[in-house]
């Protein structure tokens, strides 16, 4: 490497899953190890280590390494990303396809340390794409393995739940204290149980979640994390099997689909070699009286309530929901009045929390006159403005530097020529050598007027997609419209809740502060869901006709 040249900068990135973590050479530290010892051979500068221990490849969401790596990279932090593995990256094709194309977009490379081969070029791509595909494969066989050996296990009467339900911790099963993997068994914890017996008289005696959790949670009983009970938690306290004795498995088809309309109607119901902590003729009891009750609605759905979940409790933070008072008039009639109160409050109880409530029509009157306040002030256009657009002023700015570098090579190659040119003159090379150095600058030139152009281009693309004002400021007027304009009451409600992402209340139940967002989520929504313009202004599809890849803001109002 040459004084003139950079070193190259390179962030590592590692990760290992829950199940890979005692397997040899999939450490975290031996990971990163072998790639620092590569750097240094190889004189390049670590930029910094990522690393998401214990965690999934299946997606990039969940995973907060890499979203911090793919933040610095679109501002240029490090020249390549190195991993141990493809399959680090992602054990899915399209995360790891999308990752480095994002890399790529951004003139950064990426190469695995144990499959040899960088993504910047033809070849080297395919061979990705290839090991890519490979590690999917992997995955999905290994998905299939290990649902295979959990519905055996749970056939076989042992516990498939993860974590110890709830009345229960884990004892190893016996003989197998010192096998490679370690097999265990519940065994009833006589504190907890206390608490499930507990609740299961209340309710076999006809008492209501709602006055079970205000019970348990004076008495001081908590729930498996420590927390206090809840009405959600009561309920599958009340249908788990498992207190009768009973292992229950495959309730749900695929995790990641919607949790209704994916229940398995044949799931595993097996003897369980773990002890009951209910009688079966109790538990045949309180599924019956169960099954009388499933039939009322637990939750108000209705669009007319928008705030639901967005308005946050001054008290304890939790979201507002739906509840309705009886008042008695002096002339004996009844008025019902509708409050969004304390979530707490309602599933738990006093011990928790307290009711807070606001009246909706006072809750709903004031959000809507602060809405249309925020989406026509300055400062909020000025932000908006500034940020829709830096990326392009990102990409801009990229360019002019790499113009800068492309001249300032330019230069140093046609002082390299001169001098090439003088020293055959003053007879201090031989001809050959001359015309060597001679082919080897011009292909060094033209590599470099290559990049200049390249970054003109993008100099120039940039700086036609740039979004002006004008537009920006309809788009928002446009926002402004669709929440105020004669649209059903469900479609404002999912409107609202993408356009807000809380509501404060002060201690005298009025209308704190209102914190929005303006995402990705929210423009596709309004294209689905009309947003037509005024006469003349642009639409919500602006962001994207004007090249806008990703939207995220939020203020505090």
């Amino acid at each position: 490497m040459s004084k003139e040249e950079k070193r190259k900068r390179v962030a590592i990135y590692c990760r290992v899953s829950t199940t890979e973590q005692a397997e040899e050479g999939y450490s975290i530290g031996e990971q990163e190890r072998l790639i620092r010892e590569y750097c240094t051979k190889q004189d390049y500068e670590v930029y910094k280590v990522f690393s998401d221990a214990g965690i999934s490849g299946k997606d990039i969401v969940h995973r907060p390494a890499i979203q911090e790596l793919l933040k610095d990279a679109t501002e240029k932090k490090f020249d390549m990303v190195m991993s141990w593995k493809i399959n680090r990256l992602s054990r899915k094709l399209e995360d790891a396809i999308k990752i480095v194309n994002t890399l790529d977009r951004y003139g950064i490379s990426y190469q695995s340390y144990s499959e040899r081969f960088e993504s910047d070029t033809p070849a080297g791509k395919m061979q990705f794409q290839m090991m890519a595909l490979v590690g999917e494969f992997e995955r999905n066989t290994i998905a299939q393995n290990v649902k295979m050996g959990m519905k055996a296990k749970a056939r076989a009467g042992e516990w498939c739940g993860g974590a110890a339900p709830l009345g229960y911790h884990w004892v190893p099963l016996e003989g197998t204290e010192n096998a490679a993997r370690k097999k265990s068994r519940l065994e009833i914890e006589e504190t907890e149980a206390e608490a499930v017996r507990l609740i299961y008289d209340l309710y076999a005696s006809g008492k209501g979640y709602k006055a079970i959790v205000n019970h348990i949670n004076k008495l001081g009983y908590k729930s498996k994390k420590g927390n206090a009970f809840s009405v959600a938690q009561l309920r599958t306290i009340l249908t788990n099997p498992v207190y009768i004795g009973k292992v229950r498995y495959d309730v749900r088809r695929n995790w990641n689909e919607k949790r209704r309309s994916n229940i398995n109607p044949e799931p595993i119901i097996a003897d369980g070699i773990h002890q009951a902590i209910i009688e079966e003729e109790q538990w045949n009891q309180v599924q019956f009286l169960i099954s009388q009750k499933s039939g009322k609605p637990s939750r108000i759905y209705d669009g007319e309530y928008p705030l639901t979940g967005i308005l946050k409790c001054p008290e304890c933070g939790a979201g507002m929901v739906i509840s309705r008072v009886c008042n008695k008039k002096v002339d004996g009639s009844k008025r019902k009045l509708t409050y969004y109160a304390c979530g707490n409050w309602k599933n738990k109880g006093t011990a928790v929390c307290h009711s807070n409530m606001i009246r909706v029509e006072k809750a709903n009157s004031v959000v809507y006159q602060r809405m249309e306040e925020i989406l026509n002030d300055d400062k909020v256009f000025n932000e908006v403005y500034s940020r829709v657009n830096r990326e392009h002023n990102i990409l801009k700015k990229n360019a002019c530097m790499e113009q800068t570098l492309q001249e300032k090579e330019r230069q140093k190659l046609e002082n390299r020529m001169s001098r090439n040119h003088e020293a055959y003159e003053d007879g201090l090379i031989t001809k050959e050598e001359f015309l060597t150095r001679k082919n080897q600058l011009e292909q060094q030139m033209e590599q470099v007027r290559e990049r200049t152009n390249e970054s003109r281009l993008i100099l120039l693309e940039e700086e036609r997609r740039e979004i002006p004002k004008e537009a920006v400021r309809a788009i928002l007027q446009n926002f402004s419209l669709a929440l105020s304009g004669d649209i059903d009451h469900t479609i404002r409600k999912r409107l609202l809740h993408l356009l807000i992402k809380e509501i404060t209340v002060d201690r005298d139940r009025n209308i704190d502060s209102i914190k929005i967002k303006l995402s990705d989520d929210l423009i596709r929504f309004l294209q689905n869901n009309g947003g037509t313009p005024p006469d003349g202004a642009p639409s919500v599809f602006m962001f994207r006709e004007f090249g806008m890849k990703s939207l995220e803001l939020e203020f505090v109002i």
